[in-house]
């Protein structure tokens, strides 16, 4: 009883609202078919799936736990960086400065430098 509740109260009316969205802005602008109900239902569910999540096991728990989870503590994640970086002595700084140097300055877009580990490349070894 409480899920069809549940979806009277929200899911319906924001079905609605993505439909009339879509099809009041987007129609016009990108010229897009327009939409139905179910369609808009289903663009709505797709979305929580993709970006938004559901609540509960699978969603983000919203206690503040989920930003270190998720990547959303990136101020914690630099501040601890930051802190490391203070603790160096000058020679551990030059030495990491170099190996960001070395791991950067063959790459390109869309390619890995190759490791300068001594190991054979792929073609040396099927040859």
């Amino acid at each position: 009883m409480m899920v069809i509740l549940f979806a009277f109260i929200f899911i319906v009316p924001v079905s609605f609202i993505v439909m009339a969205l879509w099809n009041n802005i987007l129609v016009p602008v990108l010229h897009v078919a327009v939409i139905n109900f179910w369609q808009a239902l289903g663009i709505f569910a797709l979305c929580k799936i993709l970006f938004g999540g559901f609540p509960g096991r699978w969603g983000r728990r919203y206690d503040g736990h989920w930003q270190k989870e998720w990547g959303g503590g990136m101020h914690e994640k630099r501040k601890e960086m930051m802190e490391k970086w203070q603790n160096m002595t000058p020679e551990e700084r030059q030495k990491f400065k170099q190996e960001w140097r070395s791991r950067c300055r063959n790459w390109k877009y869309g390619e890995r430098p190759e490791p300068q580990t001594g190991s054979t490349s792929q073609e040396e070894k099927t040859m």
